[in-house]
């Protein structure tokens, strides 16, 4: 209803505009009874002509051009004479007529009407009265010679829409063709970068599972510890390798990023801890809060912070205990890990110093937040915190 106020508002007041002038100047020209019964039949089907103007604009013209002659024919037959003023809503008519009539054909077949409905007129106003007063002329002629005009405006007003549409859907196609130019580059990039981590990484990190395969295969020669550590050796390489097919098969289709093994949660960090023990770590883990409350990219993100801490605990502070704490606080998930002072010099210039941006930048994308510092007495603390209730994954 809001949406068509505005139209008919315009209509209304269009209709004002144009039919209550020659109203209001009749009674300067002629206050003859048949001069106001033809005005009024005429402002009568004027009017529902003028609404019917944009679903039927050849229409309205026709009849409304029709009405007009009939009147002054009409009063001219009777010796009555009406305002110039009735010519306004043809002109309003014709405006229509060029803004909303796109074929020639039926705009040249309107006007061959017209044409002929104003021959037909002036014979008939001739052959109905004899005085030179009412018998029409040069006073009619001036009246409809700034009509086309009225056309000509309505036909540049349709064309200047017309124009902006079709600049409007250039526009658009160019959007859409920068989109799908910069979603092939993209694409490309992802094949890239794909390609060049399998040639780089999934090579040295294949060879690592089959040196560790192969210790665990002599391992009746090898000291209890190494047997341990082959064996954690393998089992980590095993795990890099699925997790690195599952990243270079969505880099190569994001569309399949479905991964091929499951997804590391909360119900395998103790066994993150228990690589972390077997590469000759001390950790412990504290779990408040059951992981089936707990989102998967929550879960995921978690059990990400908790292995890059782990790694960046070995590099920075090996030998130093770790405790991993995981809770559930007014609607949020804390997950803190803390590390003692190291015993031992950490390796220097380990790791590519990025680890720390990307546990932020996995939590931030949970509308989460991480803080990372040393501790009082020399350890390091990273804490981060994700919404359980919203997750926009």
């Amino acid at each position: 209803m809001d949406g068509r106020w505005p139209g008919w508002g315009a209509d209304a007041g269009l209709v004002v505009l144009t039919f209550l002038p020659a109203l209001l100047s009749q009674p300067y020209v002629d206050t003859s009874g048949p001069a106001w019964t033809s005005l009024t039949v005429y402002e009568t089907v004027g009017v529902g002509v003028l609404l019917l103007r944009r679903r039927l604009p050849t229409t309205a013209f026709v009849v409304g051009f029709g009405a007009l002659f009939a009147a002054l024919v009409g009063s001219a037959g009777a010796g009555a004479k009406l305002s110039p003023l009735v010519f306004l809503p043809l002109a309003v008519l014709l405006y229509s007529l060029g803004n909303h009539v796109a074929s020639w054909r039926r705009t040249v077949s309107a006007v061959l009407g017209v044409s002929v409905l104003s021959v037909a007129g002036l014979w008939l106003n001739r052959m109905t009265t004899d005085s030179g007063d009412f018998q029409g002329g040069l006073d009619v002629l001036a009246a409809l010679a700034p009509m086309p005009l009225a056309w000509a405006m309505g036909f540049a007003a349709r064309t200047r829409q017309e124009l902006l549409a079709a600049a409007e859907r250039r526009a658009a196609d160019a959007r859409r063709a920068q989109a799908l130019e910069a979603a092939q580059a993209t694409q490309r990039e992802r094949a890239r970068i794909a390609g060049e981590m399998h040639d780089v990484v999934a090579h040295s990190l294949t060879l690592l599972v089959v040196h560790a395969e192969t210790l665990r295969a002599r391992g009746g020669e090898l000291p209890d510890w190494a047997r341990v550590q082959a064996d954690g050796l393998a089992a980590a390489g095993r795990q890099s390798s699925g997790e690195l097919r599952d990243l270079l098969r969505m880099l190569r289709d994001p569309a399949d990023a479905a991964p091929l093994q499951p997804v590391p949660g909360l119900g395998e960090l103790e066994a993150l801890l228990d690589s972390h023990r077997a590469a000759g770590g001390t950790a412990g883990l504290t779990v408040g809060i059951a992981p089936e409350s707990v989102p998967g990219p929550v879960q995921l993100a978690t059990y990400r912070v908790v292995q890059e801490a782990l790694v960046n605990a070995r590099r920075h502070a090996p030998g130093a205990p770790v405790r991993v704490s995981v809770d559930g606080v007014a609607g949020e998930l804390r997950c803190e890990i803390v590390n003692g002072r190291a015993p031992r010099r950490g390796t220097a210039g380990a790791g590519i110093g990025l680890g720390l941006v990307s546990m932020e930048e996995r939590v931030g994308a949970l509308d989460g937040g991480l803080t990372a510092g040393p501790t009082g007495d020399g350890g390091f603390r990273v804490v981060a915190t994700m919404p359980l209730e919203r997750v926009d994954v």
